[in-house]
């Protein structure tokens, strides 16, 4: 049996909320949803498990940014419907990498690419990448290989 895809869960999932009258878990898994079908059509191809992920977590990040101008604004309703609506999409993301993960798998990407110096940053982001996606905030690897190759 094929295993589900990461749209096909939120697709299941959007029916449960359909059926049980969850009208914010309803919302937020159609808006997930619209947004990977604009990435699909602007793609003309069906996205990958990991290019769902990455917008996932942009729709994450944007509700991030959400509750930082609410709580500027004094606003608690936007804030307790964003941290809602971050633990719906949250439901199918993976765990993130824990720090220690992360500089393990910095250090291998370094390894890989045979790097010693700032100016082979480009190589090792390239290997790290596509390991990371989805389960780790770029910037932090940016940090790690940073540290790791002397340059901050």
């Amino acid at each position: 049996m094929v295993p589900m895809s990461i749209k096909d869960d939120l697709q299941e999932a959007l029916i449960m909320a359909l059926k049980s009258g969850q009208d914010l878990r309803k919302t937020t898994l159609r808006m997930a949803l619209a947004s990977i079908k604009n990435a699909e059509v602007e793609a003309r191809e069906e996205l990958e498990d990991d290019l769902v992920l990455n917008l996932l977590q942009k729709e994450v990040k944007a509700r991030q940014e959400t509750i930082e101008g609410a709580k500027k604004a004094k606003r608690p309703d936007l804030i307790s419907k964003a941290e809602e609506e971050i633990a719906i999409l949250g439901e199918f993301l993976p765990q993130p990498f824990s720090r220690e993960e992360l500089r393990a798998l910095v250090e291998g990407a370094i390894a890989e690419s045979g790097a010693s110096t700032m100016a082979d940053m480009g190589r090792v982001m390239g290997v790290l990448m596509p390991k990371i996606r989805g389960r780790a905030d770029g910037k932090e690897a940016n940090q790690i290989v940073r540290e790791l190759l002397g340059g901050g």
